[in-house]
């Protein structure tokens, strides 16, 4: 199953090979949990992957077929974070894409990159299954990617949760895509992503998807902290918004 079929509300359960060392502790449990009720809200105005209008326009522009995107929204990426790609790859043409959280993303930023430069899409996930089939989703509609089921490990640093072993990254990352892993796993899990901050050059990009989210902006506002060497700004294009990094020096 790929984000191109009809999927639950929810994130898909946890990782292949899911280890004892990643269950939470009880504050983490009572964490989660809490960020849950708060975010409700959100998460209802999440069910919109975009207008038909703007899915329309996201499908001629990549020169995909019409029903390349039946499923959007929830979990899955909107057409605003999905057009956000876009249009940095048309302006920037980068070479080396890193994306964390398989999807319909894999397949728009993809099929941009096809179309506008020719770099490579390096991406993890941690379900097999789901890269299996997102890979052949790709390949249905003659693109190519670096797709990656890899496993999840215990959070780096003082984050919280679960974190991607990262072996298959480049060292160097002209756009890092950040949609994964769930929330439903800790509210914090993505704020890991910083440990691959210093492998952009200045002018690469970090696009946060979901950076609406009572949890995300609490990762912004460390990000904002710890790296002062990157300029950060929230994008309001769709329901789920994006936090847009880029580093200034």
């Amino acid at each position: 199953m790929t984000s191109r079929e009809t999927t639950s509300f929810l994130p898909l359960a946890h990782a292949d090979g899911w280890q004892d060392e990643l269950n939470r502790t009880i504050v983490e449990t009572l964490m989660t949990l809490g960020f849950a009720l708060i975010q409700w809200p959100w998460l209802l105005r999440s069910l919109s992957g975009g207008s038909a209008s703007a899915k329309a326009a996201l499908i001629e522009d990549l020169g995909l077929a019409p029903d390349a995107l039946p499923n959007l929204g929830s979990w899955k990426a909107d057409t605003g974070y999905l057009s956000l790609i876009v249009d940095h790859i048309k302006a920037t043409h980068p070479r080396s894409v890193v994306e964390l959280g398989a999807g319909a993303s894999s397949l728009v930023t993809a099929k941009a990159l096809q179309r506008h430069g020719g770099g490579r899409l390096t991406s993890l996930d941690q379900h097999s299954g789901f890269v299996r089939a997102t890979r052949d989703w790709l390949h249905d509609h003659g693109v190519e990617a670096a797709l990656h089921a890899v496993p999840l490990r215990p959070a780096p640093n003082d984050w919280h949760g679960a974190w991607y072993d990262t072996s298959p990254v480049p060292d160097s990352i002209d756009l890092l895509l950040i949609d994964g892993p769930p929330w439903s796993i800790h509210p914090f899990v993505r704020g890991a992503a910083e440990t691959l901050f210093d492998r952009l050059p200045v002018g690469g990009t970090v696009m946060l998807d979901d950076a609406a989210r009572p949890g995300e902006r609490v990762i912004a506002a460390r990000w904002r902290k710890r790296w002062p060497n990157f300029r950060f700004e929230l994008v309001n294009r769709g329901t789920k918004g994006t936090l847009i990094g880029t580093r200034v020096r």
